[in-house]
């Protein structure tokens, strides 16, 4: 086939250097040649054919071509002999070689009747040369890429390289606590701020602050402070400022990502947060601030929500909610701030019916907490969503007294939520259920014999109550069950080997080849639910090595730290998990957000077939990162033996 001839290689094609052509174009790292290059290649291959079984290639022999499979199935080895990879058709190998000295690195070997390209080493080394994605591509590995890939996803996004420093408007405004509203309200004013950091009494801003040191902030006031906690009331003005201001402090450190900032705003529903620099006040942001880098804010959405008055209200808000996930996609929002935000979302609307709920009721006749449970509870809400809630009451929960009025606040907010688009849940995990509405005492027995007789039913019920989030009311109850869970957890190891045996029903859709397996169940048929057979057994196989670690974390991000600050995993492959993971996950958010704007109902399935070279390249990688965290979870931790391999 290495037919040469003058002029516009495009021009001089016969049909079979055609047809190679359009093959090569459909794979990277040639999809985005331009056609004149295309047409170079497809000039200058040659076809090598290889039986099943047959050698391609030795360790050091000499090599003079980048092999293409056109068609076949091979296998790539170590020099020990341990299999590395399989590849299939449209992958490359040879390519290391080519790069260094010319000799084969990783032996090959045809285990089907194989069709080869074989593209001579002077066009590869110019390509090499001279185009930076092709060299990109050929210099890493599977793992490599899909880091690149998630890079630039992050990088693309100012949300995600700006340090909340940048936002400093200028430096904080301050008072002592013992101040009066009065001098407050006219420091505020004559300094023309919204909100006054305010000091303990005697505190010096300019003094160094170091570790045992007392705090500096006590707290902070804002101009809704005023209105609402000292004019509307009618309190004296020389009340102590003390007495209105918020003690419970929400704030971020000035190294801290604008998008942290945000999603803490998000999660705690303020609008100001003070900036600390080693415990040190160093400024003040507002929300505007925040907005000037997301064009409209899911903050402006959750403020919205609190000031709904009807369940007709929060409703109305659906498209909003819907728009606001849409924005946050297409400004290239990456998974964690899409699904915090979206939790964030959730969890107003849980907190605004509850309102809502106790002023239709009355107050509640005994303490209690309202628990979100699984993505709500791990900030990693999307649209498509159902609703998984608790209640923990306090223990001198009496249900012949106090059952009725739970019962008809769980069916309010449950109601409520179903109105506002987060779907009954199919497994009745919801506070409806009697079950899952109980004193704080008996949740630690339920707690407690999941870990200690992990049945089938209980891995269930581990697998989605230790994600979970108090949202509402005392929070304390559920920090109480998250220690419980912290402690008991990594210290049976037959829990443990039981719960990663669950982990392992869900697996990657790759077959042998590295083709993927498409779902056959008719409404989604020739489709992979992206949802079941990645990101969820991806977030079931994390959590078990989080719970072997003691962490307290539930953000699946957030519980990669925490494994990664351990020597549970080897060099690198935390990062690997995190990369998989957040490929995964804007794959199945994007796709869901093109459904919205299609006017579609949005669902978790993608069809290989409408995804790019880009993507599907970069999901088998992700795909393969899950099967080999997979085959390491099933050696760690030992089923039959009930411990652990060390």
């Amino acid at each position: 086939m290495a037919v040469k001839t003058p002029g516009n290689p495009t021009d001089n094609l016969q049909v079979e250097q055609m047809e190679v052509r359009e093959h090569l174009s459909r794979f990277a790292p040639f999809d985005h040649l331009p056609e004149e290059t295309l047409s170079q290649l497809a000039m200058n291959v040659e076809v090598a054919y290889f039986r099943a079984g047959s050698t391609i290639l030795t360790y050091g022999q000499a090599i003079k071509d980048l092999h293409f499979i056109r068609s076949g199935a091979v296998e790539v080895y170590l020099r020990n002999g341990d299999l590395y990879n399989r590849l299939a058709e449209g992958d490359i190998f040879g390519q290391l070689g080519m790069m260094h000295k010319k000799k084969v690195r990783f032996p090959a070997t045809a285990i089907e009747d194989t069709l080869i390209y074989l593209i001579p080493d002077a066009l590869f080394t110019e390509l090499w040369a001279n185009d930076e994605d092709f060299a990109d591509f050929v210099e890493t590995e599977d793992q490599s890429r899909l880091r690149a890939a998630v890079s630039k996803q992050e990088a693309d996004n100012p949300l995600m390289t700006s340090r909340v420093a940048r936002l400093i408007p200028r430096a904080p405004v301050t008072a002592s606590s013992s101040v009066s509203i009065r001098e407050a309200a006219s420091l505020m004013t004559e300094e023309h701020v919204s909100a006054l950091v305010l000091l303990h009494p005697g505190a010096d801003i300019e003094q160094n602050w170091q570790p045992g040191d007392p705090p500096l902030v006590a707290g902070i006031i804002t101009d809704r402070d005023l209105r609402t906690r000292a004019l509307a009331p009618g309190l004296p003005y020389d009340t102590p400022v003390s007495e209105i201001m918020s003690s419970d402090i929400v704030y971020i450190p000035s190294d801290a990502f604008v998008f942290e900032a945000m999603l803490t705003m998000l999660r705690h529903n303020v609008h100001h947060l003070p900036v600390l620099q080693k415990h040190k006040p160093v400024g003040v942001i507002g929300l505007s601030d925040i907005v000037q880098y997301e064009s409209q804010s899911g903050l402006y959405l959750v403020s919205n929500i609190h000031q709904q008055t009807s369940v007709s209200g929060l409703k109305s808000l659906s498209k909003d909610v819907r728009a606001t996930f849409v924005r946050m996609v297409n400004e290239g929002a990456n998974s964690h701030m899409v699904g915090s935000a979206m939790a964030g979302i959730g969890r107003a609307i849980s907190q605004r019916l509850l309102e809502l709920g106790e002023d239709k009721l009355g107050p509640p006749p005994v303490p209690y907490c309202f628990m979100a449970l699984g993505s709500m509870a791990r900030d990693e809400q999307l649209i498509v969503t159902d609703q998984d809630n608790a209640l923990i009451l306090d223990d001198s929960f009496d249900p012949n007294q106090h059952d009725a009025y739970f019962l008809e606040l769980a069916t309010f907010v449950s109601d409520g939520l179903a109105a506002c688009g987060y779907t009954y849940c199919t497994g009745d995990i919801m506070a409806t259920n009697p079950k899952w509405r109980q004193p704080l005492k008996v949740w630690k027995e339920y707690f407690t014999e999941w870990i200690r007789n992990p049945s089938a039913q209980a891995l269930l019920h581990s697998a989605i109550f230790f994600d979970l989030d108090g949202i509402a009311g005392e929070i304390e109850f559920a920090e109480t069950l998250k220690t419980l869970v912290a402690e008991r957890a990594k210290r049976d190891a037959v829990f443990l080997a039981y719960l990663s045996r669950a982990a392992l029903n869900r697996t990657p859709p790759l077959g042998f080849f590295r083709d993927f397996v498409m779902e056959k169940d008719g409404k989604h048929n020739n489709s992979i639910n992206l949802k079941r057979r990645g990101t969820a057994p991806l977030s079931d196989l994390i959590r078990v090595h989080a719970l072997a670690c003691g962490s307290r974390a539930q953000n699946t991000f957030d519980r990669l730290n925490a494994i990664a600050e351990t020597k549970l995993l080897g060099d690198g492959v935390a990062n690997n998990l995190r990369d998989a993971l957040e490929f995964l996950a804007i794959v199945r958010i994007r796709h869901q957000a093109m459904d919205v704007e299609a006017g579609r109902d949005p669902d978790n399935n993608i069809e290989p077939e409408n995804l790019s070279p880009f993507e599907r390249r970069n999901l088998k990688d992700a795909f393969l990162v899950l099967s080999n965290a997979q085959k390491f979870l099933r050696h760690r931790y030992h089923a039959s033996s009930g411990g652990i391999i060390n």
